[in-house]
């Protein structure tokens, strides 16, 4: 079994985990333990919202671009044209759903 090293806040969840054992190191716990799977799920949500986050920056990014005329849409590979136009048209579209709204749950 693969055993890693657990540092925990005051709480008792597990904040770091370490391959090298350090002064810092609270204990050492199995990679399957279930505080382990837990920090390494809340991880990996983590990386998740970065990456959704990350590509809207990146949309933006290129759509600035096309705009300034620093680019071309055509200059982009086939399927990085559908891929931009497919979320550009959900957006529009649950942007148009947006406005349908007019309070809590209200639709006109």
């Amino acid at each position: 079994m693969r055993m890693l090293y657990v540092k925990r806040n005051l709480d008792g969840r597990v904040v770091s985990l370490s391959e090298l054992k350090d002064s810092a190191v609270d204990e050492e716990l199995d990679l399957t333990h279930p505080d382990v799977q837990e920090f390494l799920e809340s991880a990996r949500q983590a990386l998740s919202s970065s990456d959704h986050q990350t590509i809207r920056v990146i949309e933006d990014l290129i759509d600035i671009l096309i705009r300034k005329k620093l680019i071309m849409l055509t200059d982009l590979p086939l399927a990085a044209q559908q891929k931009l136009a497919d979320r550009q048209r959900m957006r529009n579209e649950l942007n148009a759903l947006d406005n349908l709204m007019v309070g809590e749950g209200d639709i006109l």
